[in-house]
């Protein structure tokens, strides 16, 4: 997932693709603690979306109270 296909999509969008990272990485978290998880890497991977999404967001934000 890169940046541009993410600032394609709407603010609840946003939001709710926020979540479902956050829901696989807490499923991942929890696989490795157990021991069941393939690809550790998959967790930085994961984190790093996380991070993309959460800053778009942030400049949708700031774009819209600077627009009104």
């Amino acid at each position: 997932m890169n940046a541009k296909e993410i600032r394609d999509n709407t603010l609840p969008e946003l939001n709710e693709q926020l979540g479902k990272l956050k829901e696989e990485l807490f499923h991942l978290r929890f696989q490795h603690a157990i021991n069941q998880l393939d690809n550790p890497m998959r967790i930085v991977a994961v984190k790093k979306d996380i991070a993309r999404v959460q800053t778009i967001i942030r400049e949708k934000e700031l774009s819209d109270s600077t627009n009104a």
